[in-house]
Parts: C-alpha cells; sequence; structure tokens
C-alpha cells in the first residue's frame, strides 16, 4: 500500500509540476498577481509530494519489500543498514527519484527565500524550475519507475552492487546531485532574466549563492568520490580520468568560472551575456553527466544504466534545454550590453583570464571524453583518450589559474596597477621560489612537476593570506580587526588556499610516490622508502553479507612497530562479486597503502604496497575548498540578495 501511495504521490508532482510550468508564466506575461502567486505554494506541494515517494521507496528497501522489483534488484536482508538506506539511489530509478527530488527542493528554496526577488522575475523562475521537474517525471514515470511489482515476490534480493557498499560513496550521489541539480537554478535564473528583459547587479547577486551552494555539493561529491576511488577499488590512485569523472569535473569547472564571472556583473554591470551563456552550460554539462552514465555510451563503474532508450530520452531533454536557452539567448544577448568599462589591468581582466582559464579547461575535458564516441560513431575508429592527453593538455590551465589568483585577488576594480599589486606579493613569490628551489635540491630524481606544484602551492596559501590581511587596513590593531573581515573574504582566502593544498597533494602523490610488488608468504617482508612491511598471517573471516580474506601486516620504520594493516579481499556470495579493500597506514605527509591479492600456485599471496606522500592534502584541500565556499555562503549579503537591486539593469521589451 505504501508503495502505491508512493506512486500515486509521484503522479501528482507531475501533474502539479505541469501546473507550475504554465500558470505562473503566463501570469507574469500578464502581470497578473493572482496567476503569480501559484507559483510558490506550487513549488512547496510539488516538493512534499515528491519527497513523499521519496520516502515511501526508502520504506521499501528498509524494510527488505522484495514485492518492489527495484528492491529485489539492488537489496537484500543480510545487508547492514546503513546500505538498505543507501540502496535506494545506488541504482538507475532510485537515483533518478532523487535526483528530481533535489530539483523539486531547490524550487522550494526558491519559494521560501525568493520573497525579495520582483514577482515577474519569481514566477519566471520557479516556472522554469518547474518545466525541468516536468521533464525528469516525465522520464521516471515513463522510462524508469522505481514502484514497479513483481508478479511473484523472491525469497531475498539480488543485493546491491558490492562496490557500492561503501561509506563514502553511499554519501557521494546525493552531495553530487545536489551540486548538478543546484545549476539547474542557475539555468532557472539565466532564462528567466533572458524572458523578464533584465539582467543587472541585483540579477547578479540573487544567482550566486544558488552557484556556490552547487558548487561546493559538487566539491564535496567529487572529493568524496576520489577518496572512495583511493582506497576501495585497490590500485592505489586518486583520478582515472575516466568518463564519468569528467563528467561531474566538468560542470565544477563552469561553476567556479561562473561564480566569478557573476561578482563581475554584480560589481560593475559587465559580461551580462557571457555569465547568462555559463549559467545555461552549467547545468548543460550536468545534463551530459546524466546522459554518460544512463545512455551505454561509456562502460564505468560509475555506470547506472546501459539502455538506449533512457539514453535518447535524456537526450532529448537535454537538446531541449539547451537548444531552448540558447535560442533565448541568442535573441535577447545584443541588448545585454556591458555599462562598467575597464581596464586592462583590473580585477575585471583577472576574472575574466580566470574564466576563460577555467571554460577552456572544461572544453578540454569536454573534447576527450566526447572524442572516442564522435571517432567511433562517424569513423568507426576506437579510440582511447586517456590520463596521457588530459595530463598534458589540462595541467597548464591550472598553472595559469593558480599564478594569477593572488594578483587578481589584489588589483583593485576599475583601473589597477599591477606593480602595486606584484610588490606585496614579494614575500609570497620569494618564499613560493625558495621552496621550490630547496625541494628540488632534495628530491632525487622526480623532475619538476614536484617542486613546481609546492611553488604553485605556497604561493597560493601565502598570497591568500596576505590579500586577507592586506583587508584590515592599516596602523594598530590588524589582528583584531582581520576577524571582522567579511565572511565572504574569508572563504575566498580559504578556498584558495584549499586549492593550493590540493595541488601540493597531486603534485607531491604524482612526483615522489613508490610501489612495490611482490609475492609475500607468512614472516616475509618488503621494503618500501625507509618503510618495512611484513605479512604476518592470512585468515578467513564472515562479514554480514560477505567472506573476506585478510591480510595481517606489521608496518615497522627502523625496527619500531607503527602500526598493523588488515587488507581484505573479499567475496560477496549474492552477487557473486568480489572486491578490494585496501589497508591504509594514513599520515600527514605520506600514506603507506597495502593490498592483498590472490593466492599463488607456488605459496604466499601478491601483495602491493604503496608509499603515498602527501595523499590526504587531496582531500583535505577539497574540504578547505567546501569550507571556504560555505563561510562565503554565510556572509550576510547573500541573505539579503533583494539589497542589491540597482536601476539601469539592461532591458528589453518582455514577452
Amino acid at each position: 500500500m505504501i508503495t502505491e501511495l508512493g506512486h500515486f504521490a509521484l503522479i501528482l508532482a507531475f501533474f502539479v509540476a505541469c501546473f507550475q510550468a504554465i500558470v505562473p508564466l503566463v501570469g507574469a506575461h500578464k502581470r497578473w498577481s493572482g496567476w503569480m502567486a501559484v507559483a510558490e505554494p506550487a513549488a512547496v506541494v510539488q516538493f512534499l509530494l515528491t519527497a513523499g515517494a521519496f520516502a515511501a521507496l526508502t520504506w521499501a528497501f528498509v524494510n527488505s519489500d522484495f514485492t518492489v522489483r527495484l528492491v529485489v534488484l539492488n537489496s537484500h536482508s543480510l545487508k547492514p543498514m546503513l546500505y538498505k538506506v543507501t540502496g535506494v539511489w545506488g541504482n538507475h530509478e532510485g537515483s533518478m527519484l532523487l535526483w528530481v527530488l533535489i530539483v523539486t527542493l531547490f524550487g522550494a528554496f526558491a519559494a521560501w527565500f525568493g520573497g525579495g526577488l520582483p514577482p515577474t522575475l519569481r514566477a519566471r523562475v520557479l516556472a522554469v524550475q518547474a518545466m525541468i521537474g516536468v521533464a525528469f517525471f516525465a522520464f521516471i514515470l515513463f522510462t524508469s519507475n522505481p514502484f514497479l511489482r513483481v508478479a511473484t515476490a523472491p525469497f531475498d534480493g539480488q543485493d546491491l552492487n558490492p562496490l557500492l557498499q561503501d561509506p563514502g560513496l553511499a554519501f557521494h550521489p546525493p552531495f553530487l546531485y545536489l551540486g548538478y541539480v543546484g545549476l539547474s537554478m542557475t539555468f532557472s535564473f539565466a532564462v528567466a532574466a533572458l524572458i523578464e528583459g533584465r539582467v543587472d547587479a541585483a540579477w547578479g547577486r540573487w544567482v550566486r549563492p544558488y552557484t556556490l551552494a552547487a558548487w561546493i555539493f559538487l566539491t564535496i561529491g567529487i572529493g568524496l568520490g576520489s577518496w572512495w576511488a583511493y582506497y576501495e577499488l585497490g590500485w592505489g590512485g586518486f583520478w582515472f580520468w575516466d568518463p564519468v569523472e569528467n563528467a561531474s569535473f566538468m560542470p565544477w569547472l563552469i561553476a567556479a568560472a561562473l561564480l566569478h564571472s557573476a561578482i563581475v556583473v554584480e560589481k560593475r554591470e559587465s559580461l551580462k551575456a557571457w555569465t547568462i551563456l555559463l549559467a545555461i552550460m552549467a547545468f548543460g554539462f550536468s545534463m551530459v553527466g546524466a546522459f554518460i552514465t544512463r545512455s551505454g555510451v561509456i562502460t564505468s563503474v560509475h555506470a547506472f544504466a546501459a539502455d538506449p532508450e533512457r539514453g535518447v530520452f535524456l537526450l532529448m531533454i537535454l537538446a531541449v534545454f539547451m537548444l531552448g536557452g540558447l535560442t533565448l539567448f541568442a535573441a535577447r544577448a545584443p541588448a545585454l550590453q556591458s555599462k562598467g568599462v575597464f581596464a586592462l589591468i583590473s580585477r575585471e581582466s583577472a576574472l575574466v583570464a580566470n574564466n576563460v582559464l577555467l571554460a577552456v579547461a572544461a572544453f578540454v575535458v569536454f573534447t576527450g571524453t566526447i572524442w572516442p564516441l564522435i571517432a567511433e560513431l562517424f569513423f568507426e575508429r576506437k579510440l582511447s583518450v586517456g590520463a596521457p592527453f588530459f595530463d598534458l593538455a589540462f595541467t597548464p590551465f591550472m598553472v595559469g589559474l593558480a599564478l594569477i589568483l593572488p594578483v587578481g585577488a589584489m588589483l583593485a576594480w576599475k583601473r589597477a596597477k599591477i606593480g602595486r599589486a606584484l610588490r606585496q606579493l614579494r614575500l609570497p613569490f620569494v618564499v613560493s621560489l625558495i621552496v621550490g628551489v630547496i625541494i628540488y635540491a632534495l628530491q632525487s630524481g622526480g623532475g619538476l612537476l614536484g617542486p613546481a606544484g609546492m611553488f604553485l602551492a605556497v604561493w597560493l596559501v601565502i598570497g591568500s593570506a596576505v590579500d586577507l590581511w592586506n583587508r584590515t587596513g592599516r596602523g594598530r590593531n590588524r589582528f583584531a580587526r582581520l576577524w571582522r573581515v567579511s565572511r565572504a573574504d574569508w572563504g575566498k582566502a580559504v578556498a584558495h588556499s584549499g586549492l593550493g593544498i590540493t595541488i601540493a597533494g597531486v603534485a607531491g602523490m604524482l612526483a615522489w610516490e613508490a610501489e612495490d610488488i611482490r609475492i609475500l608468504k607468512p614472516g616475509l617482508s618488503a621494503e618500501l622508502a625507509g618503510y618495512t612491511v611484513t605479512l604476518r598471517e592470512v585468515k578467513e573471516v564472515e562479514g554480514p553479507n560477505y567472506l573476506a580474506t585478510v591480510g595481517v601486516f606489521n608496518l615497522s620504520q627502523e625496527g619500531r612497530q607503527i602500526s598493523t594493516l588488515l587488507p581484505e579481499k573479499r567475496i560477496y556470495p549474492v552477487a557473486g562479486m568480489p572486491t578490494t579493500e585496501a589497508a591504509i597506514d594514513n599520515g600527514f605527509l605520506r600514506d603507506i597503502y597495502v593490498v592483498i591479492g590472490d593466492p599463488q600456485q607456488g605459496g604466499g599471496w601478491a601483495v602491493r604496497s604503496y608509499y603515498k606522500p602527501l595523499a590526504n592534502w587531496i582531500w583535505g584541500g577539497a574540504i578547505l575548498m567546501a569550507l571556504g565556499g560555505a563561510l562565503s555562503l554565510s556572509d550576510r549579503r547573500y541573505r539579503v540578495a533583494a539589497g542589491a537591486r540597482r536601476s539601469g539593469g539592461a532591458k528589453v521589451p518582455a514577452e
């Protein structure tokens, strides 16, 4: 009964979304206040109905209701409760229900907190957001219904993919979807502004909180996914340039560019057309990610489905919204003239350079991801674009971005003197250079990757600190004034420092990691970068829904035992699938990473051990970036965005 109620709530939400997509839009066009006013309660009702449907599906998973087809295919009665809950979105149908739940959640937020928006703009934003909801409700109800029953309920289910039965990946999809779908609000604001015929400083301030929230969630989601790949897949890497990894990275890059360009719109009323275009493309790249993971065009550990029918449906949704948005943009763009004028040397120019680097970097990732599909489709050639291409083509843009961030933050608006900014950054540059030279002299081989990465990391961290310090003014009591600097400025400094920490982690791991692969019998050891890894014993362990072969390793340095490591080789009998569970001794400056493999014919076990310098700095930097975004989002100016209204925005006749 609860399952049927969930299905019924989903159908009702679909009809409410259709109503919300039409009535407020007509009301805004006719200036009928009553029709516009229905958008807000409709958005809230739509969210509550969708939340009810999601709760019904969760109930089915938690209670192991094997009359529901989705529960049969993705759950098991012996599965731990955490994975019963996360099994709700660990599949195609459930993940799309989560997707549309978040679409309605953001629409409800716009209804609850959009009181400062002009009534016509608010009605149009909520109507466009409802159109997105209509598309995905239709996709779920017609191609991906999560509430289908089975004719005969089995005794037990087929279990969730064992790779997904992990805390890191349990929470990775919700955060990633909050980022993906959060960018639907930037699309709604962009299209509503184009229909409204007005893009001004106030619009720039209104759109930034949603963009920033989406970027924060994407940062957390990507970080969780990278962390999971590092310790769960057993290969010791943190990024593989997998097409689905790239699908989440591209909107992150575009959202970062949109954040910075919206600042120029807000401060100087410039880059209006470019910012609108970024807002449209950010959601477009999110849709590309949904298409890649669900169409079957690629094979990936991240892919949910391989159904061409669903892929075509998603491609149609992508085409409708992108072609519609870009057509409207082409019609309105000539009227979006920039009012602010700025010199070549100014903060605006630095932000333009920032945008160019981020946008081109996203295009490089897009090209490398899509080109094998194009080559196979049009030229009948099977190509593989891997890490060497991305490392070579993508890295220069990130180096350029890291170099200009501290300089751009120090420049004045409208017109600046580059010499003054560079003088203020002499100390960060000298310290960064000294660190790079010392590391180059101390390392034994490894080339320039490590020293260059450390140079950029120190440059970003100290440059951000100097920028923050300069905002305290002059004279005494600067430390006291430091805590009164706006949260937005603190957030910028923390986020830029986080990027520096991540760069340090990536450079350190790639430049100085060490690897040892050998066969070990109990009592034998392997030497690794000054550490000794000794296999003590191998034992069999039974988990709640798996069987595991566990290696017991002693980790020591110069005869002193540091820790005991317990890597596992698991087999999930129901799914019939093995997984590798690495054992990691975490440290501030390094990880020791051990994986046990298969038994060998001559006795012993295949063992891989890695020395991973600065590994945790990668995810520590991601946490700092997200924290910086959260600090900026908590700034009071975002909560009172209505106060940003200014006259003189770009106006064209409304439809």
